[in-house]
């Protein structure tokens, strides 16, 4: 076996691989377990950014401050965001503000002022492997280092008892437009990228948007500030029937309480596969505020006569898409409804189109002959967020944000990140740093299972 020159011996409690805010929660909540935890947390991307090409001006979270890092599972750590605007002298003006959902810009600058101060963070790291070591019982983890350009500097390669996989999600561009968006000449971009090519967007003659979420409304409601009245040359389509709110009752909201996530896992898997797609509007609706902002601002162009040049879509696909000379793309799309067919033809294309799991594979490809999977070859995931691996294995593999289809629709969202990361440290660590309450939800959510009595 080839020696690595930066190899450590002495295997870790806990590696994380990936540092978005999940396993920035893990990290942070793992630095106040009692006695201490030996962690190491891997991230290639030089510094911690969230969404940078989102960060639109006054949007704001979809969750309350409360949904930080820590709080939900220890509101006394100091990794807390009032501790945060605490340290930067800002805690009156926040009180005065009186607001419950911050700037996804300060939620932005939030995460990195904790990565920037706790310890065992390593950006600027790949990881390209991770075996199972049989003759030591711990996970092999191998990694590049990499230079201030992202090229590989050195190698090296540490161990640990336990894994916890939080690689996150990528930018999802439909099959018709990915040809499209490899080409850079007419822009057809992902809106994981819209900051960084606004204002080539803003100067296009003709944007069409694609996709019915927070995200696209954000967008549209951007451009459409930012274009001149009766110019706006603006067309949003999206698949839903509608422009769409999100479910955001309070009733509704206990979706992603525990008490939620504890019954969708139990439940058959052809049940919990048929359920997540019909709870859409529960994470991929738009805002009231923002439908409502959207509403105003095309109304106010309405006030001297005449209606925006602005068209709005819903209820249609893109079934083929091409250049059309070297300057313009067109888009033929479909009404699912009417079954009626058109032609668009558009200077730029933001693709709204979400976000899916990056594939584990990619990383635990030399774990694949132990783990287990479902009828569909995805990754058995047991409560408490590990993978279920074959008990020959005897170290746990956690994973955060990669189990939609055994937890919920609450995997991805923000406030059940502090839960979810004390659930997998009260798990690896065997006792019980995090006391967690057992009910969450005023809903019952199920009967009891007679069958059980």
């Amino acid at each position: 076996m080839t020696e690595h020159p930066h190899t450590t011996e002495y295997p870790h409690d806990l590696v994380g691989i990936g540092i978005g805010p999940f396993n920035l929660s893990l990290a942070a909540l793992a630095h106040g377990v009692p006695g201490g935890l030996a962690t190491a947390f891997y991230e290639q991307r030089p510094a911690f950014h969230w969404h940078p090409g989102l960060l639109i001006e006054s949007a704001t979270l979809q969750v309350p401050f409360l949904a930080d890092l820590v709080t939900l599972a220890d509101p006394t750590s100091p990794w807390t965001f009032l501790n945060y605007l605490r340290g930067r002298e800002r805690l009156y003006p926040f009180y005065f503000s009186e607001r419950f959902h911050i700037h996804r810009a300060e939620y932005d600058a939030y995460c990195r002022w904790v990565s920037d101060h706790l310890p065992g963070l390593h950006f600027g790291h790949q990881v390209d492997a991770v075996r199972w070591n049989p003759e030591r019982d711990v996970f092999e983890v191998d990694y590049t280092q990499l230079d201030a350009d992202g090229h590989a500097e050195a190698p090296g390669r540490t161990h640990a008892r336990h894994l916890a996989l939080g690689i996150g999600t990528e930018p999802y561009i439909p099959e018709p437009l990915r040809p499209l968006a490899a080409a850079p000449a007419v822009p057809v971009l992902h809106s994981a990228d819209y900051l960084h090519h606004r204002d080539r967007l803003i100067a296009a003659d003709h944007v069409t948007v694609i996709g019915s979420g927070q995200s696209g409304a954000e967008i549209f409601l951007d451009l459409l500030r930012a274009r001149p009245a009766g110019a706006e040359k603006i067309h949003w389509l999206a698949r839903t029937e509608a422009f769409a709110p999100m479910e955001y009752s309070k009733l509704g909201l206990e979706h992603f309480t525990p008490d939620y996530t504890r019954y969708f896992h139990a439940l058959p898997e052809q049940v919990r596969n048929d359920l997540v797609p019909r709870q859409w509007q529960l994470h991929k609706g738009i805002d009231t505020d923002t439908i409502a902002a959207i509403h105003d601002e095309l109304y106010r162009r309405t006030l001297h006569g005449g209606w925006p040049d602005a068209v709005l879509t819903p209820g249609v696909h893109v079934r083929t898409a091409g250049r059309l000379a070297t300057t313009k793309v067109e888009l033929h799309v479909e009404h699912i409804q009417q079954g009626t067919r058109d032609r668009i033809v558009t200077d730029a294309v933001v693709l709204a189109t979400g976000y899916r799991q990056r594939p584990l594979e990619r990383v635990l490809a030399g774990l694949d002959p132990y783990m287990r999977r479902d009828s569909t070859e995805r990754p058995r995931v047991d409560d408490q967020y590990r993978l279920v691996l074959d008990p020959s294995v005897t170290g746990a593999v956690y994973v955060q944000n990669a189990e939609t289809h055994t937890h919920g629709v609450g995997a991805p969202d923000l406030g059940l990140a502090a839960w979810r990361a004390a659930t997998i440290l009260n798990s690896l660590t065997g006792k019980e740093p995090y006391p967690l309450p057992g009910r969450t939800a005023f809903t019952t959510f199920g009967l009891p299972d007679q069958r059980k009595r």
